[in-house]
Formats: structure tokens, sequence, C-alpha cells
């Protein structure tokens, strides 16, 4: 696939992730619907990239990570009768663990650097901001926190967009994550900053492992 059919077919997730925050910003109804068609829009380069990505696991590791962020973004709306918050640390966990077996097994291509050691500096710092206000979600708040760490760490030994792709998942937990538990602690403005990170987070992990395979393929 050419670089240029490639970025349409990022196209309907850059256009619905922009129009999203803007609808999360003047809380629009259609927030939520926009939401859900997030992933599923993101997992299109990746079933056009499919034919390319070598081995195919390349390929089903992306789309579990977005299959479980995409649960993870909708667990209200699927699961009504069961807690959210668990779901959706449980989903989202599962979608970090598959970008991290992603980033070790196919698409590294340099040593973790020393500063990324600033992510198991950022787990102890929230667990010790964030777990007093977490009540009985503390010990899966601070592994899910682990995995997001380990998620954002083994991208600094991929292409550039997935390092700068995890450091915006994280920076998106991290908002989410004083909203859920320190509401007081961050302005209004700070509920589309979620999903703005988020949505650039997660658009740039996959625009750069489908880069990395392209420059394989060569």
């Amino acid at each position: 696939m050419t670089p240029r059919a490639l970025a349409w077919a990022f196209a309907p997730y850059i256009i619905l992730s922009a129009a999203h925050v803007i609808l999360l910003a003047v809380h629009s109804p259609l927030a939520g619907p926009t939401k859900l068609a997030l992933m599923p829009l993101l997992a299109i380069p990746v079933l056009v990239s499919a034919r390319r990505l070598k081995p195919r696991s390349v390929t089903v590791l992306l789309l579990v990570a977005l299959l479980f962020s995409w649960l993870g973004d909708g667990a209200g709306a699927f699961f009504p009768a069961l807690p959210e918050l668990p779901l959706m640390l449980g989903f989202f966990g599962v979608a970090h663990v598959a970008y991290i077996v992603l980033f070790a097994r196919h698409l590294s291509r340099r040593r973790m650097p020393w500063w990324a050691l600033i992510y198991v500096l950022w787990w102890i710092a929230m667990v010790i901001v964030i777990g007093p206000h977490s009540g009985d979600l503390l010990v899966a708040v601070a592994v899910y926190g682990l995995v997001l760490a380990g998620t954002a760490a083994f991208s600094t030994r991929c292409h550039p967009l997935v390092a700068v792709g995890g450091a915006f998942f994280l920076t998106s937990d991290s908002i989410l994550a004083f909203r859920l538990f320190l509401p007081d602690a961050l302005p209004e403005w700070s509920s589309p900053a979620v999903m703005l990170t988020y949505t650039v987070g997660q658009g740039l992990i996959v625009a750069g492992a489908l880069a990395s395979a392209r420059e394989k393929s060569r």
C-alpha cells in the first residue's frame, strides 16, 4: 500500500477523533456514539495493510489491542449491569499487554533508553498519589498502571511514532486517573483532553507499527 493510500485509510479515524473531542467539549449527546466508532475506524488501516504485515501475529496483536480498547471505551454501554471501572481496567489491561508483546517481539529496533526509567518513576508517583483514593481498586489500579508504564517503556524501543504514541496514551490515562479519583484536582476541560491525548496516542502507535512493517518489507 502506498503512503497516500494509507493516509486515506487513516482519514476517517482522524476526522471522527477531532469531531468527538469537539462534541465532548460542548457536552453533545453525540459524544458517546462517536467514541464507540473510534477504534473500529482505526482498525481500517490495519486491515487494509494486513497482507503486508509479517508475521501474521503483528496484525493479530494490533487488532487484539484495538478490540479490547474498544471494549474498554464502551464498557458502560456494552455491560450496563456490571461495574464500569473494573471492566475498563481489565479490557484496557489486555490491550496494553497486546501492545507490549507487539513492541517487544516484532517492532523493537533498539535497546530501551536509560530515560525510559521515567515511566517507573511515573508508576511509583501515581500509586502514591492515586492509591489512597482508589479504595478497593488499589491493587487493580496498581497493576493497570504497571502495564500502562510497560507499554510506554517498551514503545521507546520502537519507531519514533510508536514511542510518542505510547507517551500520549500514558498522558491520557494519567489525566483520566485524576478525573476519576481526584475529580476536584482538574478543570472541566480536562475531559476532552483525555480523549484528545488518547486518540492521538492510539493513532500514532498504529501508524508507527505500520510504518515499521513497511520499512521491513522493502
